[in-house]
């Protein structure tokens, strides 16, 4: 009775093997029939689609949409002069000349730094002059620290007779 079992068994999962492969060539047939089903769904759409796209398009001349759009093109640069045209102020325009008004503006800004260069506060140059000694001149000093502050000076006031010069 086992052994017999055992056949059973082995039978039945033969058979279960059978139908397991028929179940999934039945899908994969059910599956290929649904795509070409919807293939030839697709297929009579773009047909309707393109029969309707020749329909529109017969009435329709190249030659036509051209000129149409030049028309359009004409009409828009038309709009557009209307719209400059009634942006800009009447007669100020052309009044006055840019490279005069350019002029007018350095000699204001010069104007303004003329103004702040008046304010400036120089300092005051030493007022005793420098001790005179015959035989000695600007160079025979033997201290070089006299010597380096001796040149800052004149320098110094040299620069400051350029800056008064400048500013007035």
């Amino acid at each position: 009775a086992a052994l017999q079992a055992l056949k059973r068994k082995k039978r039945y999962e033969k058979q279960l093997s059978q139908i397991d492969g028929t179940l999934s060539t039945i899908e994969f047939q059910r599956e290929a029939l649904e795509n070409s089903h919807t293939n030839t769904e697709v297929l009579k759409n773009m047909g309707y689609a393109a029969q309707a796209m020749k329909k529109v398009h017969a009435n329709i001349d190249v030659n036509k949409i051209d000129d149409l759009m030049q028309d359009i093109t004409e009409q828009q640069d038309i709009a557009q002069e209307i719209s400059e045209a009634i942006s800009n102020r009447a007669g100020f325009a052309d009044e006055f000349d840019e490279d005069e008004l350019l002029a007018e503006l350095e000699e204001l800004e010069q104007e303004e730094l003329n103004k702040r260069m008046a304010d400036v506060r120089l300092p005051s140059a030493p007022s005793s002059s420098l001790p005179a000694r015959p035989g000695m001149s600007f160079f025979s000093c033997t201290n070089p620290i006299d010597v380096a502050s001796t040149r800052k000076r004149a320098e110094d006031e040299d620069d400051m007779k350029q800056l008064a010069a400048w500013a007035s």
